[in-house]
């Protein structure tokens, strides 16, 4: 399942202020952990280009 972009930004701020795990945030927002887990790390990557 696609996620809006909307949806991943709640869901990552939502962590951070928080102090959630990812697998607490992700059961809070009913969404899978794998797909919290690459937001997170899509983050922290270099934007290309």
């Amino acid at each position: 399942m696609a996620y809006s972009l909307d949806i991943r930004r709640k869901v990552l701020s939502v962590r951070e202020k928080e102090g959630l795990t990812i697998a607490e945030v992700a059961a809070r927002f009913d969404v899978g952990v794998a797909s919290v887990t690459r937001w997170v790390k899509n983050i922290h990557r270099k934007p290309q280009g």
